[in-house]
């Protein structure tokens, strides 16, 4: 499991920040969370396939996150070749209402043909949790909550469920147990009786379950609404969040529904993060490649101001970069 940024900049795409876009890639699928202008661009120029998403989470609808989903669909739409009896994956998307009708209306108008099926469908806020549950699978529970901004915005939990951990298989040697069959119901917590009639119970030979990896993405925001967000972001392995403007501008920040890094590392503290990362610069910030010395708009200072407000806490802190690629092992 990994996670590449494609577009780390606000308000537009420019020659040193794209536009947002971010993708979660595990076991072969990819998952795209939101897709600002030139997000097609950006993919080409990474090591990722565009025809491997299938599923594209949007946090809100302002342009700079939204404006190169069409083009990117019609892109992957028209590199697929199909044989005749191939079923294409549906691509699901979700997204603030609004986002199906932009979507019907931005491909109708520009008479654009889909040759893959996408879907989406209204989903209700669980008042108890403050959460929306998107979807649940056999590896993946994944919601999305409210933001403060000056539109309806989302973060979005992707919470791995706990795998099975490994079989002693010393110990089993030791029983008389041979690799076969037997190996594999007691994997899937099954009992099994041994030749001199003993029942052993799976819990005796199997190893602690492996911790499910938990990635929470804010999109833009002030604030979050209510506490379950927090509830269900509580010890995320990666928690990303914007932080448009330094500490010194966090009334022009909170003005515009933005956050400055120490209001990011107080969502970091309040949800025992373990690491923080910051994106959706303003384009002021150029990426730490391209400073030049006495520069005005120092990216490193966003950092700076993280990492004092998260001193002592055991936080790591990263900048987000366009491209940049960070990659999340399983907790053995």
């Amino acid at each position: 499991m990994d996670l590449t940024f494609l577009g780390t900049g606000s308000a537009y795409p420019s020659p040193h920040r794209g536009a947002s876009a971010l993708v979660l890639r595990t076991e072969g699928e990819c998952w795209l969370f939101d897709c600002g202008e030139g997000t097609q661009t950006q993919l080409m120029k990474s090591q990722l396939r565009a025809s491997r998403i299938t599923k594209v989470f949007i946090s809100h609808l302002h342009g700079d996150h939204l404006f190169g989903l069409p083009g990117l669909l019609c892109t992957v739409s028209l590199q697929t070749n199909p044989s005749p009896t191939q079923t294409l994956p549906c691509v699901d998307i979700y997204g603030p209402t609004g986002l199906r009708k932009y979507l019907r209306v931005t491909l109708g108008l520009t008479g654009s043909q889909l040759i893959f099926p996408y879907a989406g469908r209204s989903v209700s806020l669980d008042v108890s949790t403050d959460c929306y549950l998107l979807f649940q699978d056999k590896r993946f529970v994944v919601k999305a909550f409210r933001l403060f901004h000056r539109v309806p915005s989302f973060g979005f939990c992707v919470q791995e469920h706990d795998r099975p951990g490994r079989l002693n298989t010393e110990l089993l040697k030791e029983l008389g147990l041979n690799p076969g069959p037997l190996y594999g119901r007691l994997k899937a917590g099954e009992p099994v009786t041994l030749e001199n009639g003993r029942v052993l119970l799976s819990s005796e030979v199997m190893e602690e379950a492996i911790p499910g990896r938990k990635i929470c993405i804010l999109g833009d925001c002030s604030a979050i609404v209510g506490d379950g967000p927090l509830k269900a972001c509580n010890g995320a392995d990666i928690l990303v969040h914007e932080a448009t403007l330094a500490d010194e501008q966090q009334e022009k920040a909170v003005e515009h529904g933005h956050s400055t890094p120490n209001m990011a590392a107080a969502v970091a503290l309040a949800c025992a993060a373990q690491k923080l990362v910051l994106y959706h610069f303003s384009q002021r910030y150029k990426p730490c490649a391209l400073q030049k010395e006495g520069d005005d708009d120092d990216i490193l200072l966003l950092k700076r101001q993280a990492e004092d407000a998260l001193q002592g806490s055991g936080v790591d802190v990263t900048l987000a970069e366009d491209f940049l690629t960070l990659a999340i092992p399983l907790k053995r």
